[in-house]
């Protein structure tokens, strides 16, 4: 399951997606995100028939992601981001 997490304003789209299905809640992302966007949880409120950790963005950041994100993403270079860089399982994307 594809698991959005993030909002949409008069700037633009910012969500981070995560690939539940493929997650396997390691933590690398939450070791790698600079602002602790992410964290590992034991069950998924997106799919209450999975009980194994996985990967989520913090609800505190969800309304937040373009200026949490902004220090990883400098507008003139863009380098491999943390997040997506250190989860091997590649299970994440950022829409902008």
């Amino acid at each position: 399951m594809l698991a959005n997490y993030g909002y949409k304003d008069g700037s633009g789209d910012y969500f981070i997606t995560i690939d539940t299905d493929k997650c396997d809640g390691c933590g690398d992302c939450v070791t790698a995100c600079p602002v602790d966007v992410f964290e590992v949880v034991d069950e998924d409120a997106n799919d209450p028939m999975r009980n194994d950790p996985v990967a989520m963005v913090r609800r505190d950041k969800q309304r937040k992601l373009k200026y949490e994100c902004g220090p990883c993403k400098p507008p003139s270079y863009k380098p491999p981001l943390p997040c997506v860089e250190a989860c091997k399982a590649g299970v994440i994307s950022h829409s902008w």
